[in-house]
């Protein structure tokens, strides 16, 4: 039966060589010694090494995936991928998130729901997005599912609101339809459904006074003749037209614009 002749410790604290017999055999951790009690002169069985490998190489890993956990919460794919990129076996890497989990330090449940309630209150993403971002962690659909539908379509809007926020600034100078328009589009970039998205721009209420939406055609309408003035009149009517109406001004709007009831045709060109 193989005996331990000598245990030196290595450059790297905590480590130590195990030596059997007068040559090396395996090193371990401090932690390792003190549980096996690994002194000079202790016998060991083949199996008894084995035992002492494993729980080694379990020890580092939870101890490896501890420190990861440390710094934020994870999620038991994020671990292991992490364990993996530091050459941890797939057994050590396995008993180190089943230790951890039951100790409960991983759960990928509760990761959901803090994420969820973390973006909530500082956070700019609807639940598509979230949903995207969890499945690139690795967790399981289904527990994405269920921490979302915990959350009321009403707990969204701060969300939402920190998403529009620039876009407030716009009254005014854009259409009232263009600019709701604009908003669903960011919102529903940002993993927002077009229903939800649609609650949070109808709770800003942005309807806009007769001269508030005046400002815009008057703004728009500039712009409009500015890019097309080199066309012939005809064309140029045609092209502000076009321009006018995709930025969500009514026919009776363009045309009081256009007959220069806004502003009178000969002044445009001074804008």
């Amino acid at each position: 039966m193989p005996i331990i002749t000598k245990v030196s410790s290595q450059k790297r604290p905590g480590r130590y060589n195990i030596f059997l017999d007068g040559k090396y055999a395996f090193s371990a951790s401090e932690q390792t010694v003190a549980e096996y009690v690994l002194l000079k002169g202790q016998e060991l069985t083949p199996e008894k090494i084995a035992e002492v490998k494993q729980y080694d190489a379990d020890a580092k890993a939870t101890n490896l995936a501890s420190r990861y956990l440390n710094y934020e919460p994870r999620t038991v794919f994020e671990v292991l991928q992490y364990l993996q990129q530091h050459q941890v076996d797939d057994e050590p890497a396995q008993n180190a998130v089943a230790q951890l989990t039951e100790m409960g330090f991983l759960d990928d449940q509760k990761y959901v729901e803090l994420t969820i309630r973390q973006n909530l209150r500082i956070g700019t993403d609807g639940p598509l997005s979230l949903t995207q971002k969890l499945l690139k962690k690795g967790v399981d659909p289904e527990l994405i599912q269920v921490g979302l539908d915990e959350i009321a379509d009403e707990e969204w809007q701060d969300a939402g609101m920190r998403v529009l926020k620039s876009m407030k600034s716009k009254v005014g100078k854009l259409a009232q339809r263009e600019l709701e328009r604009k908003m669903r589009t960011k919102l529903i970039s940002h993993g927002f459904s077009s229903a939800l998205a649609g609650e949070i721009i109808a709770s800003l209420d942005l309807e806009q006074n007769d001269e508030e939406q005046l400002e815009a055609l008057r703004k728009q309408g500039v712009k409009a003749y500015k890019r097309f003035r080199r066309l012939p009149e005809s064309e140029r009517q045609a092209k502000m037209r076009n321009y006018l109406f995709t930025h969500g001004f009514s026919s009776s709007e363009i045309d009081a614009f256009l007959a220069g009831k806004i502003i009178p045709l000969d002044e445009l060109a001074e804008y």
